[in-house]
């Protein structure tokens, strides 16, 4: 449905992260290596990076390929960030939201990105729309699945919790509402990153006090690459990464004892 990458580290240009490996996300757009659904990445694309002494992120997104942005190369050229936020899309369904609709959303320091789909959106979510306060869902920036599980993770880090704990119980949340959804949750906020692999897949590179990079996939062969397990949620920043694993609630339902009943 989308590829995504986060980074943390030494200040970089953006293009050595995004266009200059042999399988950057750049080439992703059109060429991934381990995408499971879906082909090609030409919905839209978007980056989102942090510039020294601002905590607002900055954001370039458009609602075309990435490769037809010509703007593009001369922008990753020369802008250069110590944490970054990328995705290319593929959209799930057709819809009139444009770059509004490219990852990364943004809001109050932190970026975000979802690669996959909620199964049976938007009537399996329905449910779950009152645990979001009302000018939050007025203030969508689009009305696709991942702009509202977006509204979701914004809604438990307003309430306190950490990034980490509000993507595992945000897709915790959705797995039971709505079974079979793919959710690769994707959040930074400068100086950590979290994600979860939940139906997709999801790697990372780190050297440990330096750099993390966690990705869809990886952008070059580097022997370093570790694939996390499915049902994992990550956390990492400069200095570590650590893995969770999650328990998915359908997984659990099919495999629980039925209850024995009297008559």
């Amino acid at each position: 449905m989308c590829r995504h990458l986060a980074y943390l580290g030494p200040e970089e240009p953006l293009g050595r992260l995004l266009v200059e490996p042999p399988h950057a996300l750049y080439r992703q757009s059109w060429a991934p290596r381990r995408q499971r659904y879906g082909t090609v990445n030409a919905d839209g694309f978007g980056i989102g990076w942090y510039a020294d002494g601002d905590p607002a992120p900055a954001r370039y997104r458009r609602a075309g390929p990435i490769w037809a942005d010509l703007s593009f190369a001369d922008l990753a050229r020369v802008v250069r960030s110590r944490a970054l936020l990328a995705a290319v899309r593929d959209a799930t369904l057709a819809g009139a939201d444009a770059e509004a609709a490219a990852a990364p959303y943004a809001a109050e320091g932190r970026l975000f990105s979802h690669n996959g789909a909620v199964a049976g959106w938007p009537g399996s979510l329905e449910p779950l729309a009152g645990t979001v306060p009302a000018s939050a869902l007025l203030s969508m920036e689009a009305r696709n699945d991942s702009a509202f599980v977006w509204a979701l993770v914004l809604a438990r880090l307003r309430a306190g919790d950490t990034g980490g704990q509000a993507l595992a119980d945000t897709v915790l949340e959705v797995a039971d509402a709505a079974p079979g959804s793919r959710l690769n949750l994707l959040l930074t906020d400068g100086a950590t990153i979290a994600a979860t692999a939940w139906g997709d897949t999801l790697w990372y590179l780190a050297e440990p006090g330096l750099s993390a990079v966690v990705a869809s996939e990886p952008y070059d062969d580097d022997p370093r690459w570790q694939e996390v397990p499915d049902r994992t949620l990550l956390v990492a920043s400069r200095a570590d990464v650590l893995l969770t694993p999650l328990k998915d609630p359908s997984r659990d339902a099919a495999s629980a004892p039925l209850e024995e009943t009297g008559t």
